[in-house]
């Protein structure tokens, strides 16, 4: 959890400032309030908490950790009293509950400052995730796009759209609002979007490659161009042969036994010999031809 915690913190750098209105960003630049500066110091002071957790890992004292945390409690606390319409305050308030997992009063604090500001992106993901956690997954969806309209290059807003429409998927035909191919496709370029905006984030890369298995009608073509090109960016020899893995899978479903077995005489590492049995099994009645 704290390594989680450790790389999705930075984020809480975009709420050291209030969110500025598009008719604010054409004026010049206002000074930093006494609100805003204490935000800052509060945002360090979080990140070099959950940094100095996530580097201890299993040494963690989770007494002294937690005696932190609620020093940092009683800080935002302490700002919100004196700044009690202090929106991107509550934001960053309830960010932090929520990756503690006080989920419950990490919403209402969402929810005020949603009420204070309906343009933080990330409050509105956040108040999708709690959402999606508790079976909504339509009305998630709705924070979700939000979220994307307000920040639209942020690569996690589009993730969390595609992982929604996946793992969500019955409930949303069963709505009569959406058919299997609107889903598939939306799921999909959803996927890519964070793939493209994130070229070095391999996982988003993985997740889209990954998404030609979850469509009905899948383009076989271009999910073998993903997987090559996952190849051509893996970071040790047993990442590259996994891709070939795929490959060889996708090979198959494109009817082309022969070459799924050029592939597979590729993958020698003794770890990935039981998928590779499995995917021999299937090209033999298949034959190599």
């Amino acid at each position: 959890m704290f390594a989680r915690l450790a790389r999705l913190l930075a984020v809480l750098a975009v709420l050291a400032v209030s969110s500025a209105r598009a008719e604010e960003s054409a004026a010049p630049e206002v000074p930093e309030t006494m609100a805003e500066r204490k935000l800052k110091e509060i945002a360090v002071h979080q990140r070099v908490l959950f940094a100095d957790a996530a580097a201890q890992g299993k040494e963690l004292d989770e007494a002294e950790f937690k005696s932190q945390v609620e020093q940092l409690t009683r800080e935002y606390e302490s700002l919100l009293r004196d700044n009690p319409k202090f929106a991107a305050g509550y934001a960053s308030y309830g960010y932090m509950l929520w990756k503690i997992s006080l989920r419950k009063q990490a919403v209402a604090i969402l929810l005020k400052a949603n009420q204070l500001d309906p343009d933080i992106p990330l409050v509105k993901n956040e108040l999708g995730n709690y959402l999606a956690e508790e079976g909504k997954p339509l009305e998630a969806l709705n924070y979700y796009l939000s979220a994307v309209k307000l920040d639209s290059k942020e690569p996690l807003y589009h993730y969390q759209i595609g992982t929604l429409l996946y793992e969500a998927r019955d409930e949303f035909l069963k709505s009569g609002e959406w058919s299997r191919a609107a889903i598939d496709h939306s799921m999909q370029e959803a996927f890519k979007n964070a793939c493209e905006m994130a070229p070095d984030r391999i996982e988003f890369a993985y997740r889209y490659a990954e998404s030609f298995y979850d469509m009905q009608e899948p383009d076989w073509g271009a999910a073998l161009k993903a997987w090559q090109d996952l190849e051509s960016r893996a970071a040790s020899d047993i990442e590259r042969q996994t891709m070939r893995l795929h490959q060889a899978n996708v090979l198959l479903n494109m009817g082309k036994p022969a070459l799924a077995q050029k592939t597979l005489e590729s993958v020698t590492d003794p770890a990935l010999q039981v998928q590779k049995l499995k995917l021999n099994a299937q090209i033999v009645p298949l034959g190599a031809k």
